[in-house]
């Protein structure tokens, strides 16, 4: 297959490159393995089918978190079903920039506390860089929910690290 203008040369290539980085974003959006594991896959399966389209473009990656965003406001608006299995279908993904992430216990434990809406605000807000604006249609609501959202999470999670400071210190 010959390579296209952005350097990639198929969605397989795409996603050999690119999963580490996928799968540790999708792991902040939801706090946790499982779910980020799910979201990766629904966003590349969802990506795949499109690859023609999306590879012309000038971001797949974009594309991809973007689709995950999406992928998890729409969770949030639906109720929570979940089948369990006995034992996954596959190997979980490895990836020592994520483990060190991870080892970060206690911010990490803060953020997983934080409501979904708020995590996926903050992740789109100081990991992605985007806008408010851009926030507040990727997630369906409105600027002044991003904003809220946004205020509140940091004043939680400021609470929590100030309150962990004093319990230590």
């Amino acid at each position: 297959m010959e390579e296209t203008e952005n350097g990639w040369t198929s969605f397989e290539s795409f996603v050999t490159m690119r999963l580490p980085a996928l799968y540790r974003y999708a792991m902040v959006l939801t706090g946790d393995r499982h779910d980020a594991e799910d979201l990766v896959q629904e966003a590349l399966t969802r990506t795949g089918v499109r690859w023609r389209k999306v590879v012309r473009k000038d971001d797949p990656e974009g594309y991809v978190r973007t689709a995950m965003v999406r992928i998890m406001a729409n969770r949030w608006r639906r109720p929570k079903r979940e089948v369990v299995v006995a034992t996954p279908p596959e190997a979980a993904v490895e990836d020592h920039r994520l483990e060190r992430l991870l080892a970060e216990a206690s911010l990490r434990s803060h953020i997983s506390e934080l409501p979904p809406r708020m995590r996926a605000v903050l992740v789109l807000r100081y990991v992605e860089e985007r806008g408010e604006e851009e926030i507040a249609r990727l997630l369906g609501c409105s600027r002044g929910t991003v904003k809220s959202q946004a205020s509140r999470a940091l004043a939680r999670l400021r609470a929590a690290l100030e309150s962990q400071e004093v319990d230590h210190g």
